[in-house]
């Protein structure tokens, strides 16, 4: 294989990089890496059909989820750890993409869900762009942290239809503390504004027949626009109710909000970490929040205490629950 400047043509991001908000400056292109821990060569985990997303993101046929290796955050409860921070993947071609974008349509895929790719960007627009011009007509979800430049959004604008970043807080001393960024909320809202400039919400039928044969029973899927994340994390509340109201006053009618319940305490067992479950009487709480702020335009988790099923392990081929997941490619050999 050539150098990944070779291999991709990619842009000078990577040569004193700039992709992410930490500007780290090396120089990925000769071999350096980032905080992300990464090269300018592209490393995935795994891809899969999952079923697990949001409605109009799982529709009929499931989302074809690609995970992407390293991360530009520091979450200290990460549940993608072994990818995020531990370096599992593998290097691939812009061609082993296209193909592996591919293999996800053909088995039935409503989108394509690049999975924390902000500091591959680069890398991934050539790959997306290879598996269009190979026939991929499903639409591409960009699946962030939302910690992302301006310049790395502006490079996905033509290629990306639809955007799922998460707002993981407002508060810079919990982003401090949490994500190891302290400058996160003001970056996060900056960039889920411009993704929202430059998608508008549209749905369209899925792909794949429902439950009832004539897709009837399924929802609309999400062909383009914005769904904001957030993940509770217990014993805050007061951070959740911040973003809450930011998505009432800002994103109200332009983005859809996902308001997730599960968080699950690490197996590390980290200092100063939440080490428990959401309890119920703050799930009864964020039920009343939605309602007092009118916020309608979205999704909320059912509380399931105790579940460890949100624990993938990236060295499984399926790294989920089998009633979530069916693999179709893994860092260690393809599986279809």
């Amino acid at each position: 294989m050539g150098s990944p400047a070779e291999v991709w043509n990619i842009s000078d991001s990577y040569a004193a990089c700039d992709l992410c908000p930490r500007n780290c400056g090396v120089n990925r292109l000769s071999g350096e890496k980032g905080y992300c821990g990464e090269t300018a060569e592209l490393r995935l985990a795994a891809a899969g059909i999952h079923r697990g997303e949001e409605p109009p993101v799982t529709g009929a046929g499931g989302s074809g989820t690609i995970f992407v290796s390293g991360c530009n955050l520091g979450c200290g409860f990460c549940q993608n750890w072994q990818i995020s921070r531990e370096g599992m993947g593998r290097i691939v071609t812009e061609g082993e993409f296209a193909r592996i974008a591919m293999a996800l349509q053909e088995q039935g895929a409503e989108n394509i869900n690049i999975v924390t790719g902000s500091h591959s960007a680069p890398a991934l627009v050539r790959g997306i762009k290879a598996a269009r011009a190979q026939g991929l007509t499903v639409p591409v979800l960009w699946n962030s942290s939302a910690y992302e430049s301006p310049g790395a959004l502006d490079l996905l604008r033509d290629t990306v239809e639809a955007y799922l970043p998460d707002l993981k807080t407002l508060d810079p001393a919990l982003s401090a503390r949490f994500f190891k960024a302290p400058d996160y909320p003001e970056r996060a809202a900056a960039a889920i504004r411009r993704m929202m400039d430059f998608r508008d919400l549209r749905f369209g039928p899925p792909g794949t027949k429902g439950p009832g044969g004539n897709g009837a029973e399924t929802p609309r899927v999400l062909r383009s626009g914005v769904l904001i994340r957030h993940l509770v994390l217990p014993g805050y509340l007061d951070a959740t109710r911040q973003v809450l109201r930011w998505f009432a006053g800002n994103a109200q009618g332009r983005a859809l909000l996902s308001l997730m319940t599960q968080y699950t305490p690490p197996k590390t067992g980290a200092p100063d970490i939440p080490n428990r479950y959401i309890s119920e009487k703050e799930y009864e709480t964020l039920l009343r929040w939605l309602e007092e702020l009118d916020i309608e335009d979205g999704f909320y988790q059912e509380l399931v205490p105790g579940n460890t099923d949100w624990f993938p392990d990236f060295e499984k081929t399926n790294p989920f629950s089998s009633a979530l997941s069916l693999p179709i490619w893994h860092w260690k050999q393809p599986i279809r």
